[in-house]
């Protein structure tokens, strides 16, 4: 039904020119909120009344005899209302419905997708130290970013997946000394065991694979132990191996796989960084003050200038230990490094808990000068998960110590569940995980309701036998009753519902989407046979629900689950 609203569209813009100069911007169709309303709605009139200086339902009437005579409207509406102040309630013939079904099984697998823009998108997700298994909080991140990258995909950008972390730092020296004691026999609660020190079973495999001398290989780097207690260095290195091996697993169960592994500590190591804070000085964006070096970020809108490198410290013995830099000025440097590398857009997924970051790192990438537009990059901003099974929340994980792991979430479960689950909200707002209802296979589990409708139709076309491919050739003129065209208009919904997704970043719009079309199926099944002993209205219901398995495979696809023929 695209190729029917491009005419419409166009024979509406035509019109509206020809009521005001440059009028032809506003044509644009809306979905009526209720069905009885029509197929869709144009509120035009009611734009131009202010500008024209006439009465809003006097040019919508105007508006409505000037469309009516124009032969797109002519050939695919069967009546246009006059409604309230102006609006124009448009309703569609069966045939302007019906080419849907035949844009579906003409495009397929691209049905909803835009052409290829030539421009480069980064969505840089996961992004977690490696100091422990992934834990559920990223599994959203993980669902969020895929689906994102699916999402803008469809919409013509080259995506390329990052996985920014750090290898260095607090964190990464408190993982090696949690590995060394564990190595040297000690474990949580002994004397001796520091309170910040990692206490999770998977320290204690860490520290047995080293005194083995193993080799762990990981996605981006591959290390042997050496076996030594004392080379906290090489146990440094193993453990981030170790665990960024781990990570990979997670990441595979998870059905996720990126382009690029970025290291934090390549910023440094390359010089990255220091041209970056040299950068700033001699824009004249930086002050000392307390023996500290500041940005000026309230010029760019941050609340309070921030400190860039942190004052020097008198060490134990009496020596001056320089300052470091403070977390942002790497992540400035590494966005003006997305933007070198020719990535038009970026875009962040974190935790709510990063809100702060955001002010301060767009700040540097204005003060850097280097042509870096405003707003970039773009954020989405995630809460955590509570896990709910057996009716009470589950908080720990015997391997991870502290936290349930994505890899317990999917194997408690499915990673189609957790997948779907986790996009079911809106990334700002809190989600409690039920164990109990992703594995429920009822109409109550949404991925199960969805995923059911996909499997039902193919059931279906399997019993009928014939050759699919046929049926975009076939007569679909019979399909003129209330439940079919109910489901017809909601397949011409998907390419708009995916543009609109995309611009907002909400993947949860495409679980909405879905489980509507899904009802639209289930509906329609109920309402009609299918295998009837007429053939052309047999052929006819088969293009129809095959289109719908497409389009719920389309879907199910930009959400990274998968589409099962038999449940």
């Amino acid at each position: 039904m695209q190729s029917v609203k491009r005419e419409l569209l166009a024979a509406l813009a035509g019109e509206l020119k020809k009521l005001a100069p440059g009028a032809g911007d506003k044509a644009a169709f809306e979905s009526p909120k209720q069905a009885a309303h029509g197929d869709l709605a144009c509120t035009a009139a009611m734009q131009l009344a202010k500008t024209l200086k006439t009465n809003p339902r006097a040019l919508g009437e105007q508006l409505k005899a000037a469309l009516e005579a124009t032969p797109a409207f002519g050939r695919w509406v069967d009546a246009i209302e006059l409604a309230g102040p102006g609006f124009l309630n448009i309703r569609l013939k069966p045939a302007a419905k019906q080419q849907v079904v035949r844009e579906v099984l003409q495009e397929q697998a691209r049905y909803g997708s835009q052409p290829d823009r030539g421009e480069k998108m980064m969505v840089e997700f996961v992004s977690a130290n490696p100091t422990g298994p992934l834990h559920v909080g990223h599994g959203r991140q993980a669902a969020l970013g895929d689906a994102i990258c699916h999402l803008f995909e469809t919409q013509g950008w080259q995506v390329h997946r990052e996985f920014y972390y750090n290898d260095a730092g607090v964190q990464i020296e408190t993982l090696a000394n949690s590995v060394q004691l564990r190595a040297r026999g000690l474990k949580p609660g002994d004397a001796g065991w520091p309170e910040a020190a990692y206490n999770g079973d998977y320290i204690q495999d860490i520290a047995a694979d080293f005194l083995a001398k193993k080799t762990v290989q990981a996605d981006d780097r591959s290390f042997t132990a050496s076996g030594d207690v004392e080379d906290l260095e090489g146990i440094r290195q193993f453990a981030v191996a170790y665990l960024r091996h781990e990570q990979d697993k997670d990441l595979q169960a998870f059905r996720l796989k990126f382009d690029e592994y970025y290291l934090e500590s390549s910023l440094y190591s390359s010089g990255r960084v220091a041209a970056t804070v040299q950068r700033l000085i001699d824009a004249g964006k930086t002050y000392e003050q307390d023996g500290a070096l500041w940005l000026r970020t309230t010029e760019y809108g941050d609340d309070k200038d921030r400190v860039m490198k942190k004052s020097a410290t008198t060490t134990a013995d009496g020596r001056q230990a320089e300052g470091g830099y403070t977390y942002f000025v790497p992540d400035v440097a590494y966005h003006i490094t997305k933007w070198e590398r020719g990535y038009a857009r970026a875009i962040n997924i974190q935790g709510t808990d990063h809100h702060g970051t955001i002010a301060r790192v767009r700040a540097g990438l204005q003060a850097a000068g280097v042509g870096i537009p405003q707003g970039y990059p773009d954020y989405v901003l995630h809460t955590m998960v509570r896990v709910v099974r057996g009716g009470e929340e589950v908080k720990i994980s015997k391997r991870a110590g502290s936290y349930v792991t994505l890899r317990d979430l999917i194997e408690w479960t499915s990673a189609d569940a957790v997948r779907f689950f986790l996009l079911s909200r809106k990334p700002d707002t809190e989600y409690t995980f039920d164990v109990d209802l992703a594995v429920q296979k009822n109409n109550e589990n949404p991925v199960y309701y969805v995923q059911y409708a996909h499997a039902r139709i193919c059931s279906v076309l399997q019993a009928w036998g014939g050759d699919a491919a046929t049926l975009g050739s076939v007569d679909l003129g019979t399909l003129d009753t209330p439940a079919a065209q109910a489901l017809m208009l909601q397949l011409a919904k998907y390419p708009d519902m995916l543009a609109a997704a995309a611009a907002d970043f909400a993947p949860h719009d495409v679980t909405f989407y879905l489980r509507e079309l899904a009802a639209a199926y289930h509906s329609y099944y109920d309402a009609e046979r299918i295998l009837v002993d007429n053939e052309p209205v047999k052929l006819a219901r088969l293009a129809l629900i095959a289109a719908t398995a497409q389009v719920l495979h389309n879907g199910l696809s930009v959400l990274g689950v998968s589409a099962p023929t038999k449940m």
